[in-house]
This record gives structure tokens, sequence and C-alpha cells, in this order.
């Protein structure tokens, strides 16, 4: 009996430390695309940005947003690709991404050119200290820090990095 209650004691242990350190998570759009499709499953480190680790330029992140769930259960969870960290200054000028006046070579878009949404004009933007300025790979169709609605991020909303791909299982790798 004493080796069944340690086994359990045991288990219970380790699934809390796992439940504390990753968070499984679905793709549940396409704004990710060609990097993440939806249905892809994720491993989510959760302790990435622990103790004042930043994130850094092109970390795959998963945050709190503002937005509402469609069927009323809360506020979604974004993932977006990290662009400008604070100090930095972004400008998206003629279908081109620049940081601090260097254009970006960002071979994950997929060719695609990259415009501000809906009007949000995106010239010399400094990200101020603990934001970070995100969008998502599939730039067409992306909410991203372009859009009022979801802006730059707060560095206490970021629920961890994207760290491994594990489905579909012909496709996994870490990101």
């Amino acid at each position: 009996m004493k080796e069944l209650l340690k086994d359990i004691i045991i288990a219970i242990v380790i699934v809390a430390v796992i439940t504390i350190v990753i968070k499984p998570t679905i793709v549940k759009e396409s704004s990710m695309e060609p990097t993440l499709y939806e249905n892809n499953y994720l491993i989510i480190n959760k302790l990435s940005y622990f103790h004042k680790d930043h994130p850094g330029h092109g970390d795959i992140i998963v945050f709190k947003s503002d937005l509402d769930k469609t069927d009323g259960t809360g506020k979604k969870l974004l993932i977006k690709r990290v662009i400008g960290v604070e100090g930095d200054v972004i400008t998206i000028e003629n279908g081109t991404v620049y940081r601090n006046g260097k254009p970006l070579t960002e071979t994950y878009v997929a060719g695609q050119e990259t415009f501000a949404n809906d009007g949000f004009e995106v010239k010399d933007f400094r990200v101020e200290d603990d934001q970070v300025f995100v969008m998502g790979d599939n730039r067409e169709v992306s909410l991203d820090s372009r859009s009022p609605e979801v802006g730059t991020v707060d560095e206490s909303r970021i629920v961890g990095k994207a760290v491994v791909r594990l489905y579909p299982f012909n496709e996994i790798t870490r990101l």
C-alpha cells in the first residue's frame, strides 16, 4: 500500500511540474501560415520569459488578447511572431517591414508584402518598455500589432513561447 501511495504522489508531482512549465495549445486560425496551420498541436514553454527574460526578435509567442472568443466564453489567446521589442522603431512602408531603419528579411511570410491594417499607419513607431510588436506570418489575414484592436502586447500578457510543433506527426519540429 505504501508503494502505491508513493507512486501516486510522484505521479501527481510530475503532472503538477509539467502543467506549470508547459501548455499544450492548438492553432485555431490561419494567421501564422505558412509556419503554423490550423489544428497544429504546439507545446508552449510558460517559463520562457520568467525572471525578466524578454522575448526576442522572431520568437513565436502566445498571449492573452482583449478580443472576445466567438462563443462568448472569455478572451482569445493569440499566437504571433515578435517583430519588435522595447526600444525598436518599426515602420511598414511599400510592402516592407523596417526595424530600426533596416528592412527585415522575412522568409517565413512566403513572399507576401506587408501593409498596415485598416488604414492604421505604422511609421516610426517606437515600441515602449515591456511591450512587443507582433505580427502573424500570414499578413493578409492576421489581426496583430498593426491594428488598434490588438496593438503592442504587454509582456505581462504573454503566456509563453511556442517551442515545439507535435502534430501533425510528420511535421514535428522545434519552432
